[in-house]
C-alpha cells in the first residue's frame, strides 16, 4: 500500500514539474473583431492598413507583435504622440491584439525607389557605414525588410520613404527612444537617411 501511495504522488510529481515547463500560450487577436475596431484608424492609415499619404504609416502586414507592443507604447506615453494617443488609450490589450491581428493578416501594397537613390540606400541598408559606426539595417530587418516578429523588429518592405525618413530624424534628435536605433540613427548624414528610406520602399 505504502508503495502505491508512493508511486502515486511521484507520478502527481512528475505532472507538475512537466505542467510548470510548458510555457504559456501568448495571447492572441481575432482578426474580425479587429476589422471592426480599425474603423476608425481608417482614416489615416486605409481600410485594409495600406494609407494614402505618406505622412501614416502602412499597417499591412506588419508583425501583429510591433503592432500590439507600438500601441501599447502610445497608450503608456512610451513613444509620444498626441494624436496617437488619443486613439490608444482608449484601447483596451484585447482591443491591441484584435487590431493587430487585423493589419498583419492584410496584403501591403508594393512601393517603389527613387532610381537616382536606390544604390546608395541598397549599400547603406545591406551593408551599414562601418566608417561611420552605422549597422546594416539587414541585420535586424532582413536583407528583403520583412523583420523579425518574435523580436519585435518591424517589417519594413514597402513602407513611404516620407514615414521611414521621418521616424530616422526622430531617433536621430532622440524624440522617439529606443536604444538600438537612436545608436543608429546618430551616425547617418541626412542624404544616407533620404536615400535608406526610398531604397526600403522599394523593397517587397
Amino acid at each position: 500500500m505504502k508503495q502505491l501511495v508512493l508511486l502515486a504522488l511521484s507520478s502527481l510529481l512528475s505532472f507538475a514539474v512537466t505542467a510548470a515547463e510548458v510555457p504559456e500560450l501568448a495571447p492572441e487577436g481575432d482578426a474580425a473583431a479587429g476589422e471592426a475596431k480599425s474603423m476608425v484608424c481608417a482614416g489615416c492609415h486605409g481600410a485594409d492598413g495600406n494609407s494614402a499619404t505618406g505622412g501614416f504609416p502602412n499597417l499591412a502586414g506588419q508583425h501583429a507583435s510591433y503592432i500590439a507592443d507600438q500601441l501599447a507604447n502610445f497608450k503608456s506615453k512610451e513613444r509620444d504622440n498626441a494624436m496617437m494617443y488619443g486613439f490608444a488609450s482608449v484601447l483596451s490589450d484585447q482591443d491591441m491584439l484584435d487590431l493587430a491581428a487585423f493589419y498583419s493578416a492584410k496584403a501591403p501594397k508594393p512601393g517603389v525607389a527613387q532610381p537616382e537613390l536606390a544604390a546608395r540606400g541598397e549599400q547603406v541598408y545591406r551593408f551599414g557605414d562601418p566608417d561611420r559606426g552605422v549597422a546594416a539595417c539587414a541585420a535586424c530587418h532582413g536583407p528583403q525588410g520583412k523583420g523579425v516578429a518574435s523580436a519585435k523588429f518591424p517589417s519594413l518592405a514597402g513602407q513611404w520613404a516620407e514615414y521611414t525618413l521621418t521616424q530616422l530624424n526622430s531617433y536621430k534628435s532622440g524624440a522617439r527612444q529606443n536604444a538600438m536605433m537612436n545608436g543608429v540613427a546618430v551616425n547617418m548624414r541626412a542624404a544616407d537617411m533620404e536615400a535608406v528610406a526610398s531604397y526600403i520602399q522599394g523593397l517587397r
